[in-house]
């Protein structure tokens, strides 16, 4: 369980994160959901301890990644590992550069799979990507979380990823913490019209959730 409790930020007069507080549950996918300017890339970087909270307290259980140097075998059997899990043999050997924005985002999902850290923090790891991308890239964190027990927290734009491949949503909005809880909780028509100012109409079956805020002459409130 990673805790946040009243956490504040501000640069000079700009106040960035007001009096947040929320609970990222181990062992299962958090998104951080909310318009731009919401503070959600802020909160996660003082997550990962890249940023200092002007004031407030949180707990992390639970190691952070590391190196001292030259890679040892047990370094290689967990890159191999992670190339394994993500089916990435084809691309092994091949430079970052030389690979699709797509194959990219997989390798770097990789690298921070092969760390083996108990926690894994994503900022927008769905940027420019495809839907088939985009779906690997979900599904895998799904996998990580269900089968090898690891704690995703993600800041994700597209709502209906949040809503089906999420256990649990902190929604946030002019720095303040507006829901913290279960998906199925958090992804209602109420919640989200007030969190993104748009209509939404919200239908579930058995392949999942649609969230569907598309209305060329809705109302943007």
């Amino acid at each position: 369980m990673i805790t946040v409790h009243n956490i504040h930020k501000a640069y000079g007069a700009k106040s960035v994160l007001s009096g947040v507080s929320a609970q990222f549950p181990a062992q299962r996918v958090t998104s951080l959901i909310g318009p731009n300017g919401a503070g959600k890339t802020t909160l996660l970087m003082m997550i990962a301890r890249l940023l200092e909270p002007t004031q407030g307290d949180i707990l992390i259980g639970g190691r952070f990644p590391y190196s001292r140097g030259a890679l040892t075998p047990e370094d290689h059997r967990a890159i191999d590992e992670a190339i394994a899990f993500l089916s990435l043999e084809a691309l092994r050997g091949t430079y970052i550069d030389e690979i699709s924005g797509g194959q990219r985002q997989m390798a770097f999902l990789a690298m921070t799979i092969a760390q083996q850290t108990n926690v894994l923090l994503l900022d927008e790891p769905l940027n420019n990507l495809d839907m088939k991308h985009a779906v690997q890239i979900m599904r895998a964190l799904r996998r990580l979380c269900d089968e090898h027990g690891r704690t995703v927290i993600l800041v994700i734009h597209d709502i209906n990823f949040a809503a089906n491949y999420s256990d649990h949503i902190v929604a946030l909005k002019g720095g303040m913490v507006r829901f913290c809880g279960p998906v199925v909780e958090a992804v209602t028509e109420t919640r989200l019209q007030e969190l993104y100012g748009l209509d939404f109409e919200i239908v579930r079956s058995e392949r999942g959730c649609v969230c569907n805020y598309f209305n060329p002459s809705g109302e943007l409130k």
